[in-house]
């Protein structure tokens, strides 16, 4: 049985440099506990964050939400990003629409500045889904480390 280990937490506002410093908090996590720079784990815990501060209520003025990093055993990291919840949204990856023939080659899609986040936390994490308690919803993955 493995057991899984918290390697920190910490609790951000609502403001877009937490994506940035969030990022920095959990390079620095996992130096400390002598896993290694993941750039995997750092790109998905900064795609998890910008999703929260865009899609729930942690974006409004006075929110917050809450990064934890766990280690799983076996080579595995899991990020936890708990935000505080929305009405109007949940979860999951969209289809970004294409326009073939638009963009030297690229289509509109791939040249799109949004839509991306929970696609590539789909294609890189091992794992990943999400839950919900009422008062909160947190997206978690889990990486290589």
């Amino acid at each position: 049985m493995t057991v899984m280990r918290v390697m920190g937490s910490f609790v951000l506002p609502g403001k877009a440099f937490s994506v940035t410093f969030g990022r920095a908090l959990v390079r620095a996590l996992l130096k400390r506990e002598g896993v290694g720079e993941s750039a995997d784990a750092l790109l998905l815990v900064s795609e998890l964050l910008g999703n929260a501060l865009k899609h729930s209520r942690s974006g409004m003025p006075g929110g917050r939400v809450e990064v934890a990093v766990i280690d799983c055993g076996d080579g595995v990291v899991r990020l936890e990003v708990t935000d505080e919840g929305s009405q109007a949204s949940t979860p999951q990856v969209r289809d970004v629409p294409c326009v073939h023939g638009i963009g030297d080659g690229l289509d509109d899609g791939v040249l799109a500045a949004d839509g991306h986040g929970l696609r590539l936390v789909e294609q890189i994490a091992r794992r990943w889904g999400w839950q919900d308690d009422g008062s909160g919803r947190m997206v978690w993955c889990e990486v290589a480390r």
